[in-house]
Order: structure tokens, then C-alpha cells, then sequence
């Protein structure tokens, strides 16, 4: 990920969290965001060994006061981990974060002879893991119609698929947009800021909702606004949501997640391991994005699938290039990867049609594709000069208006099209199983695309249209 993009990342999430000082790791790279000073350990004995041979570490060598060591959770919670302070999180910058280093270092022997870790950053779980595409969301042309398209089936409320969306919630007139008939859940919050102007990700849950409507109309769909902070949440709440979600309106038969983040790890997440633990003993199928930094390193909660255990309960997609015939340049990639799915240059419902909102392009725009692509993907398309763009930020941002429908790219929104191919099998088929659906949907499925020299199954609703992609002539 370029350093500047990032250090935008970084900045736009932590004003979302001004209570949480954060920095960028692995202590001196862009690879993923986490909470300075404090570390993550399960609940009960391996928090004590954690907290005890953190303070002895710092007590012995020269580093942080042992006395800033300490818990700054409940000892006990639905997530089974506890936040432990390791040093003041005020002190330093958000180039990364040294005690937290060391805290690391003070159990890597511990963990060896445990044979598992016992300790961990406090990640952020974000959707904006880069901020690439950058120039979108961006209004569609009058009378342009959804891509994909509403598939033609009724809604049965006895056979409907339950599909549970985590994500930003629902903007206020989401219903008059009549593919969400059958949506309900939390509202978003903060549409506007003070001069009426849509704040960032506002809409992204609304957006995901109307895909999931309109490749798989028989579904009831119930949006979380989980991820309300500029599309982020740490790592040490995110759990407890994900359990909070599925003690509200029981488990569903799919989990639409577009979030996540790398850790430099292959094991998961901490955080998460134990809603992960009892998703794997529920029906339930979690489908997730495996994120938009174009690297094959694991992503969480996607890069379960790749995990033995867990085969059949996750469903990891990347996405595919408007043409459908090649991954999109941002997508990331690798064997954890189940599936692809179109993602780029898809087109839903952002917000209602009840008023037109206004919307200031704050992103930078690049004249080449900073992956090193050639086709005009969406970090060149469509282009928009934001304040970011120009030297000192001094431009003057556009403006545009959102009247209902909006075209948006990313591993965001090729998972609630996988989704929504597993809801419409089960409809089709009269399949009760989302898991038993997953496994029967890609072995019936005869569609491939090429993804960095690989051959992989793509998933291609019946009712999207390919975009024709422009390939530039090479410059002398």
C-alpha cells in the first residue's frame, strides 16, 4: 500500500476514534492499524501469564515502567479476550508503537512452548482497508438501472434466506428504494455533517443491502450499524458486536461482512477466535471480503476459509475486474481465497430517493494505476479532483449530488454478490443449508477468471453486465 494513502487512512480513522490512539504496523510499515499501549490476551489464566511476563520483561530490560502494566477491560466478557495496558498510549506518534513491540517479544518464548499465541495487537477491523478505489462513490447517469440487475423472483416470507449485513447501517429513506422492501436494521448514524454533506461510508450498508436484494429477491435482510466509526471498529469490541448481532436476531442462515484486516499472521484473529469457534459449530455461513490491498497476505475474518475447520463455514471473496474476466487490480488474492466476484464499477442504491445529498470528494486521484496496471481501473475512473490532489490541499473539492443510486468498487461489494448466488441457489434448490448451498454452488459452477496467472471460479449473477474496460495505448 502506497505510505501516503495509508497515512490518509490512517488520519480519516483515527478522527473517527479520537479516544483511541493509534498507529501503523508492524511498528514501521503500512500493513494494518492498531490501538498504541495496549495488547489483547484470552480471559482467565493466560491473561494473568500475559500481564505477568509482560511486567517482568519490563522490569528487566530497559523499556516502558512495569507499573503502566495492567488490565483496562472486564476480566470477563462474551468475546473471551481482555485489553491489557503495556504503557501510556500518549506517548509517541503513530508510526508505530515500541511497547507494544515488546510485549510481543516478552511472550514469543512462552508461546512456543504453549504452541499457540497468547497475546496480540488490538487490531482495527475496518472496510476501508486502503483507500482505494478513491474517486468513488459516484452518482449514476439519469435513468442508468442497477448492475446487477433486480433478478425476477418473489419474496416468500416462509422460504425467505435470512442474511445478516456488518457493516455502517441503513440511511434514513432506505425504503423507498423497493428492492429493500424486505431490509430492516439499525440507522445509520450521522448521515450529513454540519453543511448537510454525506459523510464518508455513509450508505455502504445501504449499497451491500441492494445487491443482496437484487441477485437474491427472496431474503429477509437485517443491516448492523457495527461499523458506524468511518467504517472501522477495534478489534477488542468487534467480537463482542458480532455476538451481540446473533443474540438479537439469533443466528442467520448467511453473514454478509465486508471488513477486516491483515495481522501478519495465519492463525485469525484474537479478538474474534471465539465467535469464530461457535460459528463453526452453527449452520450459519460467514461470507466475507478478503480485502482491497492487492496482496496474497491472509486477511481476517476471509482468510478462515483457508483454515482446516472451517472449509465449509466461511466463504472468502475477492473481486473481479468490471469485464469479469480478471481480478480487479486492488483485490487481494491468494489460495485463502475461495471465489471471485464482480466488484468493480457495480451499481446500487447509496441512499433513498427522497432528497438529493451532496457529496465533497476529499480523496486524491493518480494518473496511473499505483498496482501497476494498465487498464483504466477505478483509481483513474471516473476522475475527480479532490482537495487532497493538488499541493497544500488548496483545490477547491467537488461537489456532487447522490439522487438514490450510486456506482461503487471494492471486495466490499463483491461479497453481498456471492451472497446473494448462494441465497438464490437456496431458493432455487429448496436448500435449508447455506453451507451445503456454498459447496453445491461451486461445484455446479462452470464460470473461471484469471487472477494474477491463476484459474479461479468466478460467481456471475445471471442478471450483471459487464463493463467494457479500455485498455490505453502504450506510451513511446
Amino acid at each position: 500500500m502506497a505510505p501516503q494513502r495509508f497515512r490518509e487512512q490512517f488520519d480519516q480513522i483515527q478522527r473517527s476514534m479520537p479516544d483511541v490512539p493509534l498507529a501503523m504496523g508492524p511498528d514501521d510499515a503500512g500493513e494494518f492499524l492498531y490501538e498504541k499501549g495496549v495488547v489483547l490476551a484470552r480471559d482467565g489464566e493466560e491473561a494473568r501469564v500475559v500481564e505477568d511476563t509482560v511486567r517482568q520483561h519490563f522490569t528487566t530490560f530497559a523499556g516502558p515502567a512495569p507499573d503502566h502494566v495492567g488490565r483496562v477491560s472486564p476480566e470477563t466478557n462474551r468475546s473471551g479476550i481482555t485489553r491489557i495496558r503495556v504503557a501510556d498510549p500518549g506517548q509517541g506518534d503513530g508510526s508505530g508503537d515500541p511497547a507494544v513491540a515488546g510485549a510481543l517479544r516478552a511472550l514469543s518464548a512462552t508461546e512456543g512452548r504453549a504452541g499457540r499465541r497468547l497475546i496480540s495487537r488490538n487490531h482495527v477491523v475496518s472496510i476501508a482497508v486502503n483507500a482505494c478505489p478513491g474517486d468513488e462513490p459516484v452518482p449514476v447517469q439519469a435513468g442508468e438501472q442497477p448492475n446487477p440487475a433486480a433478478a425476477r423472483a418473489d419474496h416468500d416470507p416462509d422460504s425467505a434466506v435470512s442474511v445478516l449485513v456488518v457493516d455502517t447501517g441503513l440511511t434514513h429513506d432506505y425504503r423507498s428504494y423497493p428492492l429493500l422492501a424486505h431490509t430492516r436494521g439499525d440507522a445509520q448514524v450521522e448521515e450529513c455533517d454540519g453543511e448537510g454533506v454525506l459523510k464518508q461510508y455513509c450508505g455502504h450498508g445501504t449499497f451491500i443491502a441492494g445487491l443482496v436484494a437484487a441477485v437474491a429477491p427472496c431474503t429477509d435482510i437485517t443491516v448492523r450499524g457495527t461499523l458506524n466509526d468511518a467504517g472501522a471498529i477495534l478489534e477488542s469490541e468487534f467480537g463482542e458486536k458480532l455476538f451481540e448481532a446473533v443474540d438479537r436476531d439469533g443466528w442467520p442462515d448467511v453473514i454478509s461482512l465486508s471488513a477486516g484486516t491483515s495481522n501478519g499472521r495465519t492463525d485469525g484473529l484474537l479478538g474474534i477466535d471465539a465467535f469464530m469457534e461457535e460459528l463453526r459449530e452453527q449452520h450459519t455461513l460467514l461470507v466475507a471480503a478478503a480485502g482491497n490491498n492487492a496482496s496474497a497476505t491472509p486477511f481476517w475474518p476471509a482468510a478462515y476459509a483457508g483454515l482446516p475447520g472451517y472449509e465449509n463455514a466461511v466463504l472468502s471473496v475477492g473481486a473481479l475486474r468490471g469485464d469479469g474476466e480478471f481480478g480487479a487490480c486492488f483485490s487481494n488474492h491468494g489460495a485463502w481465497v475461495s471465489v471471485y466476484a464482480p466488484g468493480e464499477r457495480l451499481v446500487s442504491a447509496l441512499t433513498g430517493f427522497d432528497t438529493p445529498v451532496p457529496y465533497v470528494y476529499q480523496h486524491s486521484t493518480y494518473d496511473a494505476c499505483r498496482y501497476g496496471f494498465s487498464y483504466a481501473c477505478t483509481c483513474r475512473h471516473p476522475r475527480h479532483t479532490g482537495v487532497l490532489s493538488e499541493e497544500g490541499g488548496r483545490a477547491k473539492p467537488d461537489q456532487v449530488m447522490f439522487e438514490g443510486l450510486a456506482q461503487w468498487s471494492g471486495t466490499s461489494f463483491a461479497t453481498p454478490v456471492a451472497v446473494g448466488m448462494v441465497a438464490a441457489h437456496m431458493t432455487a434448490q429448496a436448500q435449508t443449508d447455506p453451507r451445503k448451498a456454498r459447496r453445491q454452488l461451486l461445484d455446479s459452477n462452470t464460470e473461471f477468471a484469471e487472477v494474477r496467472g491463476a484459474h479461479v471460479p468466478a460467481l456471475l449473477p445471471p442478471t450483471w453486465r459487464p463493463v467494457p474496460v479500455s485498455l490505453p495505448s502504450v506510451r513511446a
